[in-house]
């Protein structure tokens, strides 16, 4: 819920910024953002903090396998596995992903 509340005011918020700032403004900050997201620094950063994030989600997903085991239902364990087995494809020979 706490999530749901802070979307919901930063979009009344940027709605309200955007159109008190106008087309003109609009555009500044689309450059800047842009930038800011082609900056090699930032993609580096980026790509290193989801390359922890898959890590961390991959010994998390071994620990709860351990700890739940087989009370999981077949179909539940099968849905993971595919999943798991899915995503695996998305990345190239280096270990980072083709995005």
């Amino acid at each position: 819920m706490r999530y749901k509340l802070t979307f919901v005011a930063g979009l009344a918020l940027g709605y309200v910024i955007g159109t008190r700032a106008g087309r003109e403004r609009y555009e500044q900050l689309k450059k800047s953002a842009r930038q800011v997201a082609q900056n090699p620094a930032v993609r580096n950063t980026v790509e290193s903090a989801a390359q922890s994030g898959r890590e961390f989600a991959g010994k998390a997903f071994a620990t709860v396998s351990d700890k739940v085991g087989d009370r999981v239902p077949d179909s539940v364990a099968c849905r993971v596995r595919s999943l798991r087995e899915k995503s695996q494809g998305d990345e190239d020979d280096w270990g980072t992903s083709n995005t």
